[in-house]
């Protein structure tokens, strides 16, 4: 018996790219073509999107909280939510929740440390690279980061908003991020973490250049985990 997994969707693109990662990678665990049950719920990325420009982070709450309760009744055994930003609202999610979450940054902090990084550059939304999402997890294991400077902080906010959550993938963007990555680098990060779910969809590995931090793919992979 395997556990369901619930998805608390808010992005196409990077919710897409997690179920596709736990369903592919289950296959390695299970046998051919196998993944345990998963369940996905999205309210509009636009319902989402009108709460976050006005700081309504209850309100976000409220739409997690939202699918999270349609989630639990048809049989979903925890949740995770491929999306930094919204994570901002988790901790009002968790106290009106029933069922158990998996934190998409404990996840990413905990890799990090395992795999021996020592400070971490922050890349994703204005509203994830502002927050204390990735800081709170980050220095609970002594850990330090960087976070991008303001112009590199809204430019990286309008390739994400205006071009990869609507599956837009332009090569003036990988280099912008490469930009930044590598002034982050020089800087002193010895890794970055890919802090905005579609991120990966561009970037990774063998274009960066920091090794990098999948927050997508580890948070699916801890998932097919916690599901077996």
């Amino acid at each position: 018996m395997t556990r369901h997994i619930g998805i608390v969707a808010c992005s196409a693109e990077g919710a897409a790219l997690c179920y596709s990662t736990i369903c592919v990678e289950g296959a390695h665990l299970l046998g051919p073509l196998a993944h345990p049950e998963v369940s996905l719920h999205s309210h509009s990325l636009a319902d989402y999107m009108e709460l976050i420009y006005r700081g309504d982070w209850d309100g976000v709450g409220e739409l997690m909280l939202s699918s999270a309760n349609k989630l639990a009744n048809i049989g979903a055994d925890f949740l995770i939510c491929p999306d930094n930003t919204i994570h901002r609202a988790l901790p009002y999610v968790l106290t009106r929740c029933q069922l158990p979450w998996l934190h998409i940054a404990e996840v990413v902090a905990a890799q990090a440390a395992e795999r021996g990084f020592q400070r971490l550059g922050l890349t994703g939304t204005r509203w994830l690279v502002e927050s204390d999402i990735y800081p709170v997890q980050l220095t609970a294991r002594g850990l330090g980061y960087a976070r991008p400077d303001s112009d590199e902080c809204q430019e990286m906010n309008r390739i994400i908003m205006e071009e990869l959550v609507c599956g837009i993938f332009k090569p003036e963007a990988v280099s912008y991020f490469q930009r930044v990555i590598a002034r982050m680098k020089d800087a002193g990060c010895d890794g970055v973490i890919l802090g905005c779910t579609e991120i990966p969809v561009v970037l990774n590995d063998s274009n960066s250049p920091l090794p990098t931090l999948d927050s997508t793919r580890l948070l699916a992979r801890a998932a097919l985990r916690r599901a077996l």
